[in-house]
């Protein structure tokens, strides 16, 4: 059975350590899961619920819902700003909750990792993460997690689908997260 996740990177910076760990789980992928890396987080507005109208939806929130129904599970890369979540990744929850009672999480298996510059690897944005993302209606996978912390140094010269550790780490993660993806779609 093939498992489609939804993966969404809290950071736009090109050369973000985040985007490096979600380019290195597409590539980790284990046979019958495809990570599918979301484009267009920083070109969808802020939520507001006065242009979240039906049939006049702005396009790039329309993208993002649409990827998200046709995804199986979500697989958010968190980095730490400020000691929490970025804005845009927190947008990104925002309008998948929306309709109320009716957002594309609707229950399916979120899991939340990531990197950061300090010693605990973005834990306090990660934890931020999934309160956010379960009361939003996804099904978060608390013991699925991944904090890598020093990401400046530690990734300095290697991507991270290059460090054996991580990538053993990540290939973990995204087999765990099929794992309860494929239990959710046959239920």
């Amino acid at each position: 059975m093939s498992v489609r996740i939804l993966a969404l990177v809290g950071s736009l910076r090109a050369g973000s350590h985040n985007r490096q760990l979600a380019e290195a789980a597409v590539k980790l992928a284990p046979e019958g899961a495809e990570v599918v890396l979301f484009e267009g987080l920083a070109d969808i507005p802020f939520y507001n619920e006065d242009v979240d109208i039906e049939g006049n939806v702005p396009a790039p929130a329309a993208e993002l819902r649409a990827a998200a129904q046709a995804a199986d599970a979500f697989l958010l890369f968190s980095p730490e700003y400020n000691g929490t979540i970025p804005a845009v990744l927190k947008n990104a929850i925002d309008w998948l909750s929306r309709p109320y009672g009716a957002g594309a999480f609707g229950g399916k298996p979120v899991a939340v990792i990531g990197t950061a510059f300090g010693q605990y690897g973005g834990v306090w944005a990660q934890d931020d993460t999934r309160k956010a993302v379960g009361i939003a209606g996804g099904k978060v996978i608390e013991d699925i997690k991944l904090s890598i912390p020093g990401s400046v140094t530690r990734f300095a010269e290697t991507h991270p689908v290059d460090d054996a550790e991580v990538a053993a780490q990540l290939t973990e993660v995204v087999a765990r997260l099929h794992g309860h993806a494929g239990e959710a779609v046959a239920a």
